[in-house]
């Protein structure tokens, strides 16, 4: 394994597509990193729940926000909007949509959430 190493996401190793939604995955050593977009209108319950098979989003999400606006409601009850710019940690348990017209990208690092999310 080299010491450097740097990979691109216009060619992944891994593209999911569900409904409004694509995932674009690179793996490296034994990392794993993604790239989620969600286009405008894109919910979690409407778009990837079924994919999930779950009642809400049972991956641990670690990145940052490129563009677009994403709200998160926990069932813990907290609710937030991420924005370009903002690094976040969203726990197992939320539902997630997209916020107005714009297209939200996110880089994310959790390897088991790259690996897994939105996976059929």
């Amino acid at each position: 394994m080299p010491g450097v190493e740097a990979r691109g996401f216009d060619a992944p190793d891994e593209t999911r597509t569900p409904d409004k939604t694509k995932i674009e995955v690179v793996r490296m050593g034994g990392t794993t990193a993604a790239r989620f977009t969600f286009e405008p209108g894109w919910k979690w319950s409407e778009c990837v729940k079924a994919v999930a098979g779950t009642d809400s989003c049972q991956a641990r999400h670690v990145g940052v926000v490129h563009s677009g606006t994403l709200h998160i409601s926990h069932e813990d009850g907290t609710e937030l909007e991420l924005r370009p710019g903002e690094a976040y940690v969203i726990e197992p348990g939320h539902d997630a949509w997209v916020v107005g017209d714009d297209r939200f990208v996110g880089f994310e690092f959790e390897s088991r959430a790259a690996e897994d999310y939105a996976k059929s």
